[in-house]
């Protein structure tokens, strides 16, 4: 996520990197993640580096791409403020881009979470050795379906978990953000 954040931070404020990377961002992007499991699986073996192959694949692109729209969303004209009031190109970053990016970064963050658990058991079906995806298939197989619910359910409240300890890291980060939220 850290690498998709600094990926998402640089297309959006250098255009020449944009050029450069969005093609590839879109291409990879675009493909199908399930189509590439199984290259994944031959490049890296059937272990652990696979499933964080798979798992980075997956979550990496939803935070990159809600990284660089936080800041292409950033006005133009708090920066030049910024700048005016005598800030520096780092003091620009962490005064405005970045705390105007956070709640795009942490819309990322939250879309990433729930994709890496989907990778994770997509990863343990492909590689069908051990895990909750493995038993997954391994109950699937024995048409044990009352005993596939329980790694079902498992994942489920690992989701939930996981995006809650986003939704509270969020909160801390960019506070004000929660009292920005609009109400019917």
């Amino acid at each position: 996520m850290v690498l998709g954040i600094l990926v998402g931070v640089l297309m959006g404020a250098y255009r020449r990197f944009e050029c450069i990377v969005d093609p590839f961002i879109n291409a990879l992007y675009s493909t199908p993640n399930v189509a590439l499991i199984p290259l994944l699986v031959l490049w890296l073996g059937l272990g652990l580096a696979a499933k964080i192959a798979i798992v980075f694949l997956v979550a990496f692109f939803p935070v990159v791409i809600s990284t660089y729209s936080g800041v292409k969303n950033i006005s133009g004209s708090l920066v030049e403020i910024g700048r005016a009031f005598g800030l520096n190109e780092l003091q620009v970053f962490r005064k405005i881009i970045l705390p105007g990016s956070i709640p795009f970064i942490a819309t990322g963050v939250r879309l990433a979470v729930g994709r890496a658990v989907v990778g994770m058991v997509v990863g343990e079906f492909f590689t069908a050795i051990s895990g909750l995806g493995g038993m997954i298939i391994k109950y699937s197989n024995n048409f044990a379906t009352d005993r596939m619910f329980v790694p079902i359910i498992v994942l489920a409240v690992f989701g939930v978990l996981l995006t809650e300890a986003v939704k509270i890291f969020e909160r801390k980060v960019a506070p004000w953000k929660e009292t920005e939220r609009m109400t019917f």
